[in-house]
């Protein structure tokens, strides 16, 4: 068991360092002098080193350098993912929620899945969710996200957990008004409606798949200000963890870094026409992982 959340918290400077959380203490990796790697994602490219050493590193909480958790700015786990492979559908009750209440049979289908830009979408905990002019519809969707840890090609179902590095929170920020493209014939303009700047939110950080008993055992739970949105677990996943990996890996290289959102339940807001505003706080939280809150603002 790790012991430790992988993070990344803002300098003097507002730069990101590198570090991880051991109770309510972060040390900084590059401060501790005990480890080499800088980033976060140079954590994940020598996941296999760094797990281990940052195990004992964490093991030596009290007796190095550390900060109080709270007097930190945590940015998001992974600044720029090289891809954030989006699962589309993937729990039979939003499936029913955003069709007229029928649902996908497994037997004559296979997963559906669309790119986030990393280095556009990706804010971290506490940053503001700016809503884009261009649109009015701006949607939630709380997500289970799985880190890779190194990299895979053509892997089986059953090994596909092997490759995964750890868990965090994901919010798949969503211009439902954006979907569907003028003068087309197509039925979903994927790239429109998903990606803007910061339709991205992850964190608080990455929590170790050691220190995760059963990934699709997880409560997954939204709330806009005090209201509870959605409330489900990851054991209902349409397409589980392994089976996304395999299908995707059998497409592209996975590589360290990447970030699968796996999906989310029901309880969006389009189905009953309610939609993010400014001043609204989206607060997501996920058992044995924590906390993913953002304020939302109106943006340019």
């Amino acid at each position: 068991m790790g012991g430790f959340k992988l993070m990344n918290y803002a300098g003097p400077g507002g730069e990101a360092r590198a570090a991880i959380a051991v109770g309510d203490q972060v040390i900084d990796l590059e401060k501790s002098g005990g480890v080499p790697w800088r980033t976060t994602l140079e954590v994940l490219g020598n996941w296999g080193d760094a797990l281990p050493a940052l195990t004992a590193l964490a093991a030596k909480a009290g007796d190095v350098a550390s900060t109080p958790l709270a007097d930190v700015q945590l940015l998001a786990p992974i600044l720029y993912p090289g891809a954030i492979y989006n699962a589309a559908a993937n729990y039979i009750d939003h499936q029913k929620e955003m069709n007229d209440g029928t649902a996908l049979d497994k037997s004559d289908t296979t997963p559906y899945f669309f790119l986030k830009s990393g280095p556009h979408c990706v804010i971290g905990p506490g940053a503001e969710i700016r809503l884009p002019k261009v649109s009015q519809q701006v949607d939630w969707e709380a997500e289970l996200g799985v880190v890779i840890g190194k990299p895979a090609r053509n892997v089986s179902v059953e090994n596909a957990l092997d490759y995964v590095a750890g868990y965090t929170v994901f919010n798949d920020l969503s211009a439902r008004d954006l979907g569907k493209p003028k003068g087309r014939r197509w039925l979903t303009d994927w790239f429109a409606h998903k990606n803007f700047d910061g339709s991205g939110p992850m964190g608080p950080w990455i929590v170790p798949a050691d220190d995760i008993p059963d990934p699709h055992n997880i409560d997954i739970k939204l709330w806009v200000n005090d209201e509870l949105m959605q409330n489900s677990n990851s054991k209902y996943l349409f397409y589980n963890i392994a089976e996304q990996i395999e299908y995707v890996s059998r497409r592209m290289t996975l590589r360290p870094g990447d970030v699968f959102a796996t999906g989310t339940p029901s309880g969006v807001g389009r189905p009953r026409g309610i939609f993010l505003k400014p001043g609204d706080t989206v607060t997501i939280e996920m058992g044995g992982i924590g906390t993913l809150q953002n304020p939302v603002v109106q943006g340019d």
